[in-house]
C-alpha cells in the first residue's frame, strides 16, 4: 500500500465533502441516463454520467472553480496562471470570471482557433507560447514566479483532484448499484477524484481507466509500477494527451484504479459517431474514451452494470464532420465506385438510372479525363454513394455489369 496515496486520499476525501458544498451554485449536476444502444452491444447495463452538458462543455471547470474558490478563502488573489490547449483552459477562464479573478492561459502556438476564441470569450488573458502543451506549461511556471502568481495545475493538484471527485459522488448517488465505472484518463485528475470519492463509498466498485494507445502514459505508468514519460504522443483525442502522468495521481492511479485499458484512434472516432447516431450526444474524442473501452471490448463488461464518463463535447465542428464521414465509409454506409466511360453525352446517365431505381442517394461524382493512363475520348468516373449497406453495392454492380458497364468498389 503507497502510504503517501492513502494519507493524500483522506485529504481529498475531505475536500470533496467541502467542494460538493461549493460547487451547487456554480456548476451543474449533470445527467447520468440509460443507454439501451450501448447495453445491447455490451451485453451490461450501461448508463452515461453526461458531463459533456456541464458549464463550457466538459468536467473541469469543477476542478478549477474549486481551486480557485479555496485560492480566494486563503487570500487576496487577483490573478492566476495556468497552461492548457483546451477545456482546463476555458474551466479556469470561467471560474475566474465568475469569481472576479483575472486569468492568464499560456495555449500552445498551435492550438486551434475555436478553442482560443472561446477561452478568450470568458475574459481571459490568452498567451500563445511553444509547440506543445509542456512547453506551455513551463512557460506558465516562469509567468507565475515572475509575477508572484498562483498556477492552476490542470491536474497534479489536491484541489483539482477534489473537484472532479465530485462526479463520483453523484455517480454513486444516481446510481447506487453501479459495479463499474468507465472513466478516460490523461493526467490522471479526473480519474483519481473519481475513485477516490467511489471506493470511500463501495469499495467494491472497479474503476478502470481508458487512454488512447497513441497517448498511453499512465497505462504504462500503471504497468510498470512508475512513472514512464511516452516522447512520442498522438491521438485524435488531443484532450487527454500527456507525455507523463502527475506525481500525486500517479500514487492515487495505483492504489484506487483496478485497471487501465487503452483503443486506438478508429475505436474512439467509431464511439463519437454512436454517441452522436443513438444517443444524440455530442461527445469530443477525449469525452468518448469510456464508450470506445466498451465497444472495442478492450473492457469486457458483459453483466455488469457500468457507468461511462463522458467527460466533454468541446469537438471541433470540421473534426466531427470528418469523424462522420469515415466511420460511415468503415461501416460500408457510403461507399465509392469507379470505372470508365465513352466522354460522350449521356453516358453517365447510364450509370445513374440503375442508382436510383435501389433508392440509393449520389453525394459526389468525379470526373478525369486528363489521366494519360486513361484512353483518349474516355473518362474515369467516381461516384460516392449512400446506401443501405455494402453488401447492397454488390447488386448494383452487377445491374451495371448486365448493362456492359464495368464498376468496381474502390472504397
Amino acid at each position: 500500500m503507497f502510504v503517501l496515496g492513502e494519507k493524500l486520499a483522506e485529504e481529498i476525501t475531505l475536500r470533496i465533502k467541502e467542494a460538493r458544498e461549493i460547487l451547487k451554485p456554480a456548476v451543474h449536476r449533470t445527467p447520468i441516463v440509460f443507454s439501451k444502444t450501448l447495453s445491447d452491444i455490451a451485453k451490461a447495463e450501461v448508463s452515461l454520467k453526461l458531463e459533456n452538458l456541464q458549464k463550457t462543455g466538459a468536467f473541469k471547470v469543477r476542478g478549477a472553480y474549486y481551486k480557485l474558490s479555496k485560492l480566494l478563502q486563503a487570500g487576496r488573489v487577483e490573478k492566476v496562471v495556468t497552461a492548457s490547449s483546451g477545456n482546463h483552459a476555458q474551466g479556469v477562464a470561467y471560474s475566474a470570471s465568475v469569481l472576479g479573478v483575472k486569468a492568464i492561459v499560456v495555449m500552445p502556438k498551435h492550438t486551434p482557433f475555436y478553442k482560443v476564441n472561446a477561452t478568450r470569450s470568458y475574459g481571459a488573458q490568452v498567451v500563445l507560447h511553444g509547440d506543445t502543451y509542456d512547453e506551455a506549461y513551463a512557460y506558465a511556471v516562469e509567468l507565475a514566479e515572475k509575477e508572484r502568481i498562483p498556477l492552476v495545475h490542470p491536474f497534479d493538484d489536491p484541489e483539482i483532484i477534489a473537484g472532479q471527485g465530485t462526479i463520483g459522488v453523484e455517480i454513486y448517488e444516481d446510481l447506487p448499484n453501479v459495479e463499474t465505472v468507465l472513466v478516460p484518463v490523461g493526467g490522471g485528475g479526473l480519474i483519481s477524484g473519481i475513485a477516490i470519492a467511489l471506493k470511500r463509498l463501495n469499495s467494491r466498485v472497479k474503476v478502470i481507466g481508458v487512454q488512447p494507445t497513441g497517448a498511453p502514459s499512465m497505462y504504462l505508468s500503471y504497468r510498470h509500477g512508475q512513472p514512464v514519460e511516452t516522447p512520442r504522443v498522438f491521438s485524435i483525442a488531443d484532450g487527454v494527451i500527456v507525455k507523463k502522468p502527475g506525481k500525486l495521481t500517479f500514487e492515487l492511479v495505483q492504489e484506487f484504479v483496478d485497471d487501465i485499458v487503452v483503443v486506438d484512434d478508429r475505436e474512439i472516432a467509431k464511439a463519437v459517431f454512436l454517441l452522436l447516431e443513438r444517443a444524440k450526444t455530442v461527445a469530443e474524442p477525449a469525452g468518448a474514451l469510456s464508450v470506445a473501452a466498451l465497444t472495442s471490448g478492450a473492457y469486457d463488461a458483459r453483466g455488469k452494470k457500468v457507468a461511462c464518463v463522458i467527460s466533454g463535447g468541446n469537438i471541433d465542428p470540421s473534426l466531427l464532420s470528418r469523424i462522420i464521414n469515415q466511420v460511415l465509409f468503415l461501416e460500408g454506409r457510403q461507399v465509392r465506385i469507379q470505372g470508365i466511360l465513352p466522354d460522350k453525352p449521356g453516358q453517365l446517365k447510364r450509370v445513374i438510372d440503375p442508382i436510383a431505381e435501389l433508392g440509393f442517394n449520389i453525394i459526389e461524382i468525379y470526373h478525369e479525363r486528363l489521366n494519360p493512363l486513361i484512353n483518349p475520348g474516355m473518362a474515369q468516373v467516381t461516384l460516392g454513394l449512400e446506401v443501405p449497406s455494402r453488401e447492397s453495392v454488390e447488386i448494383l454492380l452487377l445491374k451495371l455489369k448486365e448493362l456492359g458497364l464495368e464498376f468496381t468498389l474502390v472504397s
